[in-house]
């Protein structure tokens, strides 16, 4: 049974709840005659006790029918081609002979479907053997101080690491979890759902693994047999050091933390890494050695990474001794021209070396035989003639010897070995300057690499720092927003507090309104002309009419004035208006007549005005207040939406820029990888043309060797003794 498919719908898993509460009825839900009626490990409460992963959770159940223990692995979450990859690697581990490993490190587990049932539907569950150990942080816990059984697990570590190479597996998370130490202080190895073996070449994988044992290189396509390289290098490390200087463990893990010395942060940044600095600087070469190669693997493909098992041996050789050297010795290849040897195979191949310069003259010629019976010949015609007295001049009993050395200078410049030296110094000379300088190359892949790292360094910095000033605007904004709502609900309450006050005046203007009505009512009633005052005859009531006082309503009163040219008082009469009118025949004595009626008839209308208002009156009054208490109510509410919205824009803009952020630190962050990828490239290529350059530069020495001993001295000396 396939659990389901990469590209199908897939299959939902039950909780670890519902797995512990099927397990309280082992004799219902297994029917495998081991697991059926087995007794589960149980809590404090009487449940079965589970071990909860990322993709599962564990039991511990002791078999009815047996009496052996097993770990009972149940599935909570989708893995692709499950069943398929299970017996893949149950096979391949099947296949292991017990007597050629290191160590009893494979503990058998089997695959099986449909095993236990749970609701209405049955799953797969993976049946390990149980064992007893501790996981090794745990170990080291307990036995840091020990150095001898530090350094003996460390070296039991590389065995397994060894095994699990030489029959090309990789387990895919090693790490502290998975790795337990049993008494015998040997180590068992746990959670295969990501191994590879090389049945499953092909697939992708399902995991990751633990981030503070993996390389920053690591991806999702990674698959493969050189899956634990890098993650061997950490633990081997960490075991190491610790086995040198008990003191680290203390000094640089955590106690219940999820690594041993080193985290995700010290490979993705080990310019600002305090751990990976100790480990770098210790007096220990052994420790050193070992923190600067990890440090080198970090930002390497993996699959141009060393096995564990490669640098062993050196790194041994380098623990017994007292340098300072940075970095374990690694073995070179002839190859390779003095590249490591677990390099060879992931570079490309160098070019070949130009043919070797000739080391001497070969094989006579008959230009050579001729030159050599010269020499003889024309020596002996020199001393003939000096011997015979011939005379000569003197220069001309030295012309055969310069006919000679003409002629061997001749010959020697015909022979093909000086025609293939020239050659041979001409292509190294060509090929040299085709090189890149290894020494300036070096200098600017350092350069680059300080650049990077530098701006790595900034980058990581500025991204948290970026993300607090996005939080710091977030806070902000809400804090404004708070104080805008505080102060307009203030100001809200402030007048929801006046409303009574407002409700008190509004009556008492109500009232007043009312009475003053009244007497405006009764003072209006009272014409002049129907109940004129004292003096005040038809013809005076007609002219006040006539300039618009018709009743007490129509005035409020008189003002005494200076009549100059009579050198008398006069008056007028003041309008409700306030304006002030004289009218003819009005005097000061008939207008005090005027006012005293009409103080009379106010008195009298005030005595008999209302003291309340009616129900109805006092009922719409209220009614408006209410409905204003209700509108600021409203306002209030609106205030807390309004606040609500900005809060929500506030929130808007922290998320987006969030994202953004996330989605620019996701991009710098695939740029870096992609250019660490390429600093690794260019680590390699420069080895190999650092070699290759080496190799050039000693071949061009050794020709211009060579070349010099194709001299006019071993010409002449080849003449007549062959070499």
């Amino acid at each position: 049974m396939n659990v389901g498919s990469p590209t199908g719908q897939q299959r939902q898993f039950p909780s670890g709840a519902a797995y512990a509460e099927a397990l309280q009825h082992t004799q219902l839900c297994f029917e495998h005659p081991e697991l059926k009626g087995a007794r589960p490990e149980l809590t404090k409460l009487g449940l079965p006790r589970a071990i909860s992963g990322a993709f599962a959770s564990v039991f511990s159940l002791t078999s009815a029918a047996s009496g052996r223990r097993y770990a009972v692995k149940c599935f909570t979450r989708h893995v692709p081609d499950q069943e398929l990859r299970y017996q893949a690697i149950s096979r391949r581990l099947a296949q292991l002979d017990p007597a050629e490993l290191s160590q009893p490190w494979n503990l058998g587990f089997e695959y099986l479907p449909d095993a236990i049932g749970v609701g209405q539907e049955r799953y797969p569950v993976l049946k390990m053997e149980w064992i007893e150990a501790v996981t090794l942080s745990s170990w080291l816990d307990d036995n840091h101080t020990d150095r001898f059984a530090v350094d003996r697990l460390a070296d039991r570590f590389e065995a397994l690491t060894r095994d699990l190479s030489e029959h090309e597996i990789a387990h895919g998370d090693l790490q502290h979890g998975n790795l337990l130490v049993a008494s015998d202080d040997t180590l068992r190895l746990v959670d295969y759902d990501g191994m590879y073996v090389p049945a499953l070449a092909g697939l992708g994988g399902t995991e990751r693994g633990h981030r503070n044992y993996q390389s920053p290189m690591r991806g999702n396509d990674d698959f493969g047999a050189a899956l634990d390289r890098f993650s061997a290098w950490v633990i081997f490390m960490s075991l190491k050091a610790t086995a040198a200087d008990p003191a680290l463990w203390h000094r640089l893990h955590e106690p219940s933390g999820e690594f041993l010395l080193l985290t995700e942060e010290d490979f993705k940044s080990p310019g600002g890494s305090t751990g990976l600095q100790t480990l770098l600087t210790h007096p220990d070469p052994t420790v050193r050695g070992l923190a600067d190669q990890v440090k080198s693997l970090a930002f390497q493909p993996l699959d141009v990474l060393p096995p564990l098992a490669h640098a062993i041996p050196k790194q041994r050789a380098a623990a017994t001794t007292t340098t300072s050297a940075s970095a374990p010795p690694t073995t070179t290849h002839s190859g390779t021209g003095g590249l490591p040897d677990w390099m060879t195979g992931h570079v490309p191949p160098q070019a070949a070396l130009s043919a070797t310069s000739p080391d001497g003259f070969h094989i006579r010629t008959p230009l050579d035989v001729v030159t050599a019976a010269l020499w003889p010949l024309l020596l002996a015609a020199t001393a003939l003639v000096i011997v015979a007295g011939f005379p000569t001049p003197l220069i001309g009993s030295g012309v055969p010897v310069i006919v000679a050395a003409v002629i061997t200078a001749f010959a020697r410049s015909r022979r093909v070995e000086r025609a293939r030296s020239r050659a041979v110094l001409g292509r190294l000379t060509d090929e040299l300057a085709q090189l890149d300088d290894p020494v300036k190359a070096a200098e600017k892949l350092r350069k680059d690499k300080a650049k990077f790292d530098a701006a790595e360094t900034k980058r990581t910095t500025a991204y948290p720092q970026e993300q607090n000033r996005l939080t710091a605007r977030y806070h902000a904004a809400l804090k404004e927003a708070e104080k805008r709502k505080v102060r307009k609900q203030r100001d809200i309450d402030k007048k929801i507090d006046g409303l009574s006050e407002d409700l008190r005046k509004a009556l008492a203007k109500a009232l007043a309104d009312k009475q003053a009505a009244y007497v405006r009512d009764q003072l209006g009633r009272r014409l002049i002309s129907q109940s004129p005052p004292h003096g005040i005859g038809p013809k005076l009531a007609a002219r006040l009419a006539a300039a618009g006082i018709r009743s007490a309503a129509d005035f409020k009163g008189y003002r005494s004035v200076q009549n100059n040219s009579y050198n008398s008082t006069g008056a007028v009469l003041v309008l409700t208006s306030g304006r002030a009118i004289n009218v003819q025949g009005i005097g000061e004595a008939k207008a005090i007549a005027l006012d005293v009626w009409r103080k009379d008839l106010f008195a009298s209308a005030v005595a008999r005005q209302p003291s309340a208002l009616s129900a109805a009156e006092r009922q719409q009054i209220e009614q408006g207040i209410t409905h204003r208490r209700a509108q600021l109510a409203l306002q209030r509410k609106a205030v807390e939406s309004e606040i609500e919205a900005s809060r929500e824009q506030a929130r808007k803009h922290l998320e987006d820029g969030k994202e953004r952020l996330a989605r620019e630190n996701t991009l710098a962050g695939d740029r870096a990888r992609q250019q660490r990828q390429e600093f690794g490239r260019r680590t390699v290529a420069l080895q190999q043309n650092s070699a290759l350059h080496g190799r050039l530069s000693a071949s061009m020495e050794a020709a211009r060797l060579r070349h010099r001993g194709l001299s006019y001295a071993s010409y002449v000396r080849f003449l007549y003794i062959g070499r």
